[in-house]
């Protein structure tokens, strides 16, 4: 899977920009956390490489950029869970879920 790193905190206007054009995913994880990481093997092993066509992943590394997630919270009106995946299209969270609600046919859903 091809993440697109979020690292700083002016790359969630770019983000919001981009969902008007193709739905994003913001997938929030936290590397000291073994639900964040069983979450995101689990979306791992389902993707497949024509997903990115159909939606953007994005991955946010909480421990290193937790006031992004925070930002996103203040932004999009979305609670801060980890781990954590967050659908935007056109402007606007239209999907987010936490640990294992995470679902894959539901985050393609929105693609």
């Amino acid at each position: 899977m091809n993440w697109n790193k979020l690292t700083d905190i002016s790359q969630l206007e770019e983000i919001k920009k981009e969902s008007f054009s193709q739905p994003v995913l913001i997938f929030k994880h936290s590397t000291r956390c073994s639900i964040s990481s069983m979450a995101l093997d689990r979306l791992l092993r389902n993707w497949k490489e024509e997903d990115a066509q159909k939606i953007k992943p994005y991955y946010l590394d909480l421990i290193e950029n937790r006031a992004i997630s925070d930002e996103i919270e203040d932004s999009f009106g979305i609670p801060h869970a980890s781990p954590q995946a967050i659908v935007l299209k056109e402007g606007v969270a239209v999907y987010d879920n936490s640990h294992f609600g995470i679902s894959y046919p539901d985050i393609m859903a929105f693609s």
